[in-house]
């Protein structure tokens, strides 16, 4: 598409010119027949039909240094007339069918790209499913293991080996990757990888529990999502080759009613789980960033690797947009001079292998996002550490632009153009890149725990993936809500990078939560699609799309290990990052931002009382009026990063 569209300005002539150099014509021919040819190599996905002619499943027991086995399923070509490489998936979540005459509905990996003759691997991992041995959530990296002592690294490193050795006609090249939990078990396969170990794609990858990933954000609770993965999850079951986990029955549609009425989160296990889901008891218990956390973080242990790494995330992602952020950057920083890439796209979690990729909720990216990423990203990455092929030009960053809704690649990320900026609260709910100069100045709202600002406008079970981008009019009117709106903008104003919330508040109580989103208002006269107000009902004219909003539970505004009340009536700073973004709010557009103390249920309630809130006591959720402060001196300020755009 770009060629076309270069070619296309410079044939653009002035008035009164008569003729077209024939270098021009015959370049724009080129561009046109390349794209013809790229259309024509479309992926063709597998079927299940497809997969069993072509490919023969064999079934293996692994053995691990310890003795302990993983079971491990191969597909592996029917066509022998070559050696091919290994691309490796590690997973919690199961490997159905079992049965070597049992063959699956290709998904992934296996349905994308069996037509292009891998010999693929997929592997129960340590404890889950039809291996042996105990499963541990985020098993801690040992780097001083020895001997008989294994992690998940050396789990990877002892199935690696053994595939290599013992799979016929593999080339002796293997790929690892995965997607969520899977892309957590690649990025530790990495670490210390084998030498086979050519390419690796941590996708989604979990990196730390407590601090951005799943289930805490800056150290707040996201009760929807742990509850409800756990409750399934985290089920006992006889027979887990032969079963599956039962669906939790919530009683009602209304993810609203359900938590709110749970009261305190002790009563989740009290009522429901009564000690049968382990790791919500460790989750219950562990209400500050101590040591269980803190062995749970990958980010210090990503050294030590030596094949080429391929982190992908989607800027939409609500469960581990932090974790493909964090592997990317901590990967970088300790293995200078390896082959590191990061790929963002506007996908919510997994939605490259799950979806075409052309639209999120009410929100269109104006082409089939995940088909780019998959024919001209993903799979030259593999075929070209994995099969020598030499049709894959690598870069620091391979980033969707939305707004302009282009893809963009990046010699460094963040891009080192970037130039450091504030937007600042204004009276009246202004919001300019001017700092403010008011002498006492704040804005002040009433936060009740009983009546929680609702993080959608719509009724849902849990933690939606839509919640991304969703319209903020509904918080907009609440009186708990502060809006910050900047003057329509008359240029591209594009932001990349990290984001920081920097403001200085106060509250009447101990404790409190503090939420700030980035949303970009939409004019009044922007179209609705074909579906919006068809079927939605929703009027696009106005409406003020989420870009990135971020909690962050006040008590640990100095440290996540040992939390601090708030002192009433002290103006403090509080101060946290959110995740990178890569937006242009276009022309005609607004910035907006604001700024609340409970989102919920997304997040679970802050009693504003100063204590243990995994065990508060009903008398511990209290009303507390809550200031932010615009002055001079306390200037309160989302902190972004600009970027110019490219002349086409």
């Amino acid at each position: 598409m770009s060629c076309i569209h270069r070619s296309a300005h410079a044939a653009i002539k002035p008035h009164g010119a008569r003729t077209v150099p024939t270098l021009i014509l015959t370049l724009a021919l080129l561009c046109a027949v390349s794209a013809h040819l790229r259309a024509a190599e479309k992926l063709e996905p597998a079927d299940h039909a497809w997969l069993e002619e072509n490919y023969t499943k064999y079934e293996y027991r692994i053995p691990m240094r310890d003795g302990v086995k993983l079971f491990t399923a191969v597909y592996a070509p029917k066509d022998f007339s070559t050696n091919y490489p290994i691309w490796l998936t590690r997973t919690p979540y199961g490997i159905r069918p079992y049965g070597v005459d049992a063959f699956p509905d290709p998904s992934s990996s296996l349905k994308l790209y069996a037509r292009e003759k891998f010999i693929f691997a997929l592997q129960d991992v340590r404890g889950r499913n039809g291996s042996e041995g105990k499963f541990v959530h985020m098993r801690p990296i040992n780097p001083t293991k020895s001997g008989a002592e294994i992690d998940e690294s050396s789990d990877t490193w002892d199935t690696v080996d053994w595939l290599v050795k013992h799979v016929a006609n593999n080339n002796g090249n293997v790929g690892l990757s995965g997607i969520s939990y899977p892309g957590f078990y690649a990025a530790c396969g990495a670490i210390d990888g084998h030498p086979a170990l050519k390419a690796v794609s941590p996708q989604a990858p979990i990196s730390d529990w407590f601090i951005g990933d799943d289930f805490h954000h800056n150290g707040t609770f996201y009760l929807p999502h742990a509850f409800n993965f756990l409750a399934n999850f985290g089920q006992r079951l006889e027979k887990p080759t032969r079963e599956s986990s039962k669906p939790f029955d919530h009683g009602t549609p209304d993810g609203y009613e359900f938590f709110l009425n749970l009261g305190s989160l002790a009563n989740a296990d009290a009522h429901y789980f009564k000690g049968s889901i382990e790791f919500w008891s460790d989750l219950m218990q562990h209400g500050n960033y101590d040591e269980f956390w803190q062995a749970r973080n990958l980010r210090p242990h990503l050294k030590n690797i030596h094949a080429a790494v391929m982190t992908v995330g989607g800027w939409f992602d609500a469960e581990d947009l932090f974790g493909a952020l964090e592997v990317y950057k901590n990967v970088d920083r300790q293995n200078p001079g390896i082959n590191n890439t990061l790929v963002m796209g506007p996908w919510y979690h997994g939605g490259w292998h799950r979806t075409n990729g052309d639209r999120l909720g009410e929100v269109f990216f104006r082409s089939k996002t995940s088909e780019y990423f998959q024919q001209n990203l993903e799979l030259p990455f593999f075929k070209h550490y994995l099969k020598g092929d030499p049709n894959y030009h690598p870069a620091k960053a391979f980033v969707f632009e939305t707004g302009t809704d282009q893809w963009r690649r990046f010699e460094a990320w963040p891009p080192t153009n970037a130039t450091a900026r504030a937007l600042y609260f204004h009276a009246n709910g202004r919001l300019s890149f001017d700092a403010p100069t008011e002498g006492e100045a704040f804005d002040e709202y009433t936060s009740d725990p009983a009546k929680p600002v609702p993080y959608i406008p719509n009724i849902a079970i849990g933690m939606t993936r839509e919640h991304m981008v969703a319209d903020q009019r509904f918080a907009a009117s609440r009186p708990d809500v502060l809006v910050y709106e900047t003057e329509v903008l008359d240029s591209d104003t594009t932001l990349a990078g990290p984001i920081s919330a920097s403001i200085h508040v106060t509250t009447t109580g101990s404790d409190s939560d503090w939420v700030v989103k980035l949303i970009d208002v939409y004019p009044g006269d922007y179209p609705n699609t074909d579906t919006n107000a068809a079927i939605t009902g929703i009027q696009m004219g106005g409406y003020q799309q989420l870009i990135r909003g971020e909690a962050m539970r006040g008590k640990f505004r100095n440290s996540y290990e040992k939390p601090e009340p708030f002192e009433a009536g002290k103006i403090t700073k509080v101060e946290w990052m959110m995740p990178d973004i890569c937006h242009t709010f276009r022309a005609g557009h607004r910035i907006m931002v604001q700024v609340q103390s409970s989102w919920f249920p997304l997040v679970d309630r802050n009693p504003q009382t100063f204590g243990d809130i995994y065990n508060a006591k009903p008398e511990d959720f209290k009303k507390a009026t809550q200031r932010v402060y615009r002055t001079a001196g306390a200037a309160s300020a989302l902190r972004v990063n600009v970027i110019p755009q490219p002349v086409p």
